[in-house]
Parts: C-alpha cells; sequence; structure tokens
C-alpha cells in the first residue's frame, strides 16, 4: 500500500499560500475580461459576395453594410446602427414596416448620387421610375470590391462602380469607406473620386448628393397628411398625423436650427432626437477640398438629410449658380464624414472630428 506524502507546514505559511491563490485567479479573471473587452470591440470586415454586401461589425454587432442589390439603382450604406442598437435609417422600401413613411423610394439608407449629369438623373431612379422616365434615368452599378479589411484602428472598404445610362458609361468611380468606432461615436468617412468617360456636366440642381435617409423618429414634428405604411406594408394616407414618436430637430455649424436649415451653407449639420430613452445625432460634415464648400443643405424634415455641394441656384434663388463640367479623362473628389452618435454630441467635439477629417484627405 502506498503512502501519501504527509507535509507539514506551519499555519501562516498555508495562510499565504491561500491568499496568493486567490489573488492569482482574481488576475486570470481581469485579464480574460480585459480580453473579452478587446474583442468585443474588435472591428470586423465580411465580403459576402453571394449576398451582395459587406458587413461592418463593431465587435459582435452590426454597424452597417455597403450593399449593391440589383432591385437598387446605386449602392449604398444599410442599416447604420447607433453603439446601443438602433436602426437611423428608415427600413422601407427593402422592408416594410408599419408607421413609416412610404414616399421617395430612391431614399435608401446612405448614399451619393446627383440629379443632373449630362441630363441624366441618378438621384430620382428606383424600381417606381415610370417607364417614360427611364430612359433619362441612370444606374450605378457595382463593379467589385476591391479591398475589405480591418486592424485595430479601422475598418475599410474599397470598391469600383460605374454610372451608366442609356448602355453608355459616363463615369467610373473609386469609393473608399472608413469605419471608427469611438464608443458612443461611431465615424463613417466616404471618399469618392468620379473619373469623367466622356466630358461630363453636373448641372445645378438641388437633387443631390451625399444623404442619409432616417427613420420616422428623427423627422420634425408635421401636422401635413403623409404616407404610411400600415400593418401590411401597404401605403396609406393618413391625414390626423399622430407625431408621438416623432422628435428630430437640426442644427447647423452656423446656429440655424429646425427647417430653416434647408438651403443655407454650412460646414456640417446636426440632426438630433429620441429613440424611445435613448439620445441619438446623426452629424454629416463637409471636407474643406470639396467643391462649392462650405455647402448648400438640402435637409428635410421628413427624414431627407442630404448635402448638395453642387445646387447653388434654387437654394440661393438664383444668385449663385455651380455648373461643374469634367473633360473625359479628369477627375473630381468628394469626402464627406458622418457621426452616429448615442447621447449628446457637443459642437466643440463636432469642430474638432471636422478639423481632423479635413486633416486626414
Amino acid at each position: 500500500m502506498k503512502k501519501g506524502i504527509k507535509l507539514r507546514l506551519p499555519v501562516c505559511t498555508l495562510m499565504l499560500l491561500i491568499l496568493s491563490s486567490c489573488g492569482n485567479g482574481k488576475s486570470n479573471k481581469n485579464k480574460a475580461d480585459t480580453a473579452k473587452e478587446v474583442e468585443k470591440s474588435a472591428i470586423r470586415v465580411e465580403n459576402k459576395v453571394s449576398e451582395q454586401k459587406v458587413d461592418v461589425y463593431f465587435g459582435d454587432e452590426l454597424f452597417t453594410s455597403y450593399i449593391y442589390p440589383d432591385n437598387i439603382m446605386k449602392p449604398c450604406l444599410w442599416p447604420i446602427v447607433t453603439s446601443e442598437g438602433t436602426e437611423i435609417t428608415r427600413k422601407y422600401p427593402l422592408k416594410t414596416v408599419a408607421g413609416e413613411r412610404a414616399d421617395h423610394p430612391h431614399h435608401i439608407g446612405m448614399w451619393m448620387n446627383y440629379g443632373d449629369v449630362n441630363g441624366i438623373d441618378y438621384w430620382g431612379h428606383s424600381e417606381a421610375t415610370p417607364e417614360d422616365r427611364k430612359a433619362y434615368s441612370g444606374v450605378i452599378r457595382h463593379q467589385e470590391v476591391v479591398e475589405a479589411k480591418a486592424d485595430d484602428a479601422q475598418g475599410t472598404i474599397r470598391v469600383k462602380t460605374k454610372w451608366e445610362a442609356g448602355g453608355n458609361t459616363q463615369i467610373t468611380e473609386d469609393i473608399e469607406f472608413h469605419f471608427m468606432d469611438k464608443g458612443k461615436v461611431r465615424i463613417i468617412d466616404w471618399i469618392s473620386t468620379l473619373t469623367a468617360q466622356e466630358d461630363i456636366l453636373f448641372k445645378d440642381t438641388k437633387e443631390g448628393m451625399f444623404a442619409i435617409r432616417v427613420s420616422r423618429e428623427l423627422e420634425l414634428p408635421s401636422d401635413d397628411p403623409l404616407t404610411l405604411t400600415d400593418a401590411h406594408g401597404n401605403p396609406e394616407t393618413i391625414k390626423v398625423i399622430n407625431n408621438d414618436v416623432v422628435s428630430g430637430d437640426y442644427l447647423s455649424s452656423e446656429g440655424i436650427v429646425g427647417e430653416d436649415v434647408w438651403g443655407t451653407r454650412a460646414k456640417w449639420m446636426k440632426l438630433f432626437g429620441k429613440y424611445k430613452d435613448e439620445k441619438v445625432a446623426v452629424v454629416i460634415l463637409d471636407h474643406k477640398k470639396n467643391p462649392g464648400y462650405p455647402a448648400y443643405w438640402h435637409a428635410r424634415g421628413y427624414g431627407l438629410f442630404a448635402v448638395n455641394p453642387l445646387g447653388q441656384n434654387v437654394f440661393s434663388d438664383g444668385k449663385e449658380s455651380m455648373n461643374l463640367s469634367l473633360k473625359k479623362g479628369d477627375s473630381v473628389r468628394f469626402a464627406f464624414r458622418t457621426l452616429v452618435c448615442s447621447g449628446e454630441i457637443s459642437e466643440e467635439e463636432i469642430n474638432d472630428l471636422g478639423m481632423e477629417f479635413s486633416g486626414l484627405y
């Protein structure tokens, strides 16, 4: 019979060993928790070719997707989600949700296009475009994902598109997206370089250029009749308006508020409101090197939040105009930063992030 080895240690020594062991366990737990937090906050970019999209994750949470399905007339980012899990983008027409506005089916997620390129309308084109307008409507076709990657600082997507009309390519486009997680503030940098494949005229129009269509909560309260989707996803005209969930308001860099921001110039614009108990702000910043800086804003109360560097005639009551021309082979670049904020963001913080943005690209 084997005998065990008996250890004879003083009581104080035993107590020290026990305490030391407990301390090591706590230390290991802290390390595990820290590793878990790092893993949770990691940025991940997944190119899902068969699903015609590229997903961007902050930790395990979807932040946004670059999508290019065949039934929409331009690629876009949709949905866009706050750090608290709230979708700020309207779901219609890709999904039907009772109580959402059923208007302007060409307003999907976040996108960039224009309403008059050599007479072709890229802005207003959708599956609902009437037959007699389709000959004058263009499609931005996704070509390839050049890069989809992530590191500790950001996620990056680079893609190529073609602006096509009547079987011809008018413009080739290189887009780079940069996605950054700052906790309560999530950042999207959209940099687009357009290269003319023929002589191009971007004729002055209000229908453009970089935009987000937000959900009903971020609309500005209004008593005007509107068309909403019913429980079955069908459009329904409502004359008595319930604004209980509607809480949006605008503030521009120039101190203008509400619907008065439409048709004014600003370096940035903030749209803010509430989703239940969550305060939310969406800020779009113009880049100092963009044509027409600081741009005019095509920001409406019904949920269209757009900045238009090229449309000046309508916004200025005819006092200004901007018809941007490109010779075949020439390029022009546009860059916009969007802040998706859960909670408050100050003007000072916005200005700092704006200066950083204009220095980066």
